[in-house]
């Protein structure tokens, strides 16, 4: 990261910040080891309905899943009191992706991990979040592609049951296929 990126996010910080000087500390070590993530400063509604300006780090992190790199979309949001308070994390699915429930990510998207619930100021830091979901998202991926895609121009559609997805064909003539006609495979 340069003084000049530094400067910016100085800058970018509101005052509000209790900790500004470790805060800027880990977002300049995170920066530089991960060029994906930017800096945002950005509205946060709080679930009580309470909105604060927040600084964020959003982009993706690169995780491997069955020999595979990924770009997972995440957005790492840094409270008032950051560094004694973690984070609160989420995926950023693109309209391509669904969120993929599991111990790890809820039906919102929020990321929930032990490293968040049992976040120590001295002993946790952005950096090793990170590593963590890479690990944590490696093993258990958080999304997927979309599979029930709209009508496409090509005459199909795809749909999606519990453990496999299969297409049907649309005929031209808007009669039916009939069972003669239709292949298994």
């Amino acid at each position: 990261m340069t003084i000049r990126s530094i400067r910016y996010v100085r800058r970018m910080l509101p005052k509000t910040y209790d900790h500004r000087t470790e805060v800027l500390s880990e977002i300049s070590l995170v920066l530089s080891h991960y060029q994906h993530l930017e800096p945002v400063l950005e509205k946060f509604v709080f679930n009580d309905g309470t909105a604060k300006n927040l600084i964020n780090l959003t982009g993706t992190i690169q995780v491997f899943y069955e020999r595979k790199q990924y770009n997972i979309p995440v957005t790492l949001w840094l409270r008032e009191s950051y560094p004694r308070t973690a984070p609160i994390c989420y995926l950023k699915p693109t309209c391509e992706m669904v969120v993929v429930t599991s111990k790890y990510v809820n039906s919102n998207g929020e990321i929930k991990m032990p490293y968040l619930d049992e976040w120590r100021h001295t002993k946790c830091d952005l950096h090793s979040l990170i590593q963590v979901m890479m690990v944590i998202f490696s093993e258990v991926p958080p999304l997927r592609m979309r599979l029930d895609q709209e009508k496409s121009s090509s005459g199909h559609k795809i749909h999606s049951a519990d453990d496999f997805s299969y297409v049907t064909l649309d005929r031209e003539d808007d009669l039916p296929f009939y069972e003669l006609n239709e292949t298994i495979c």
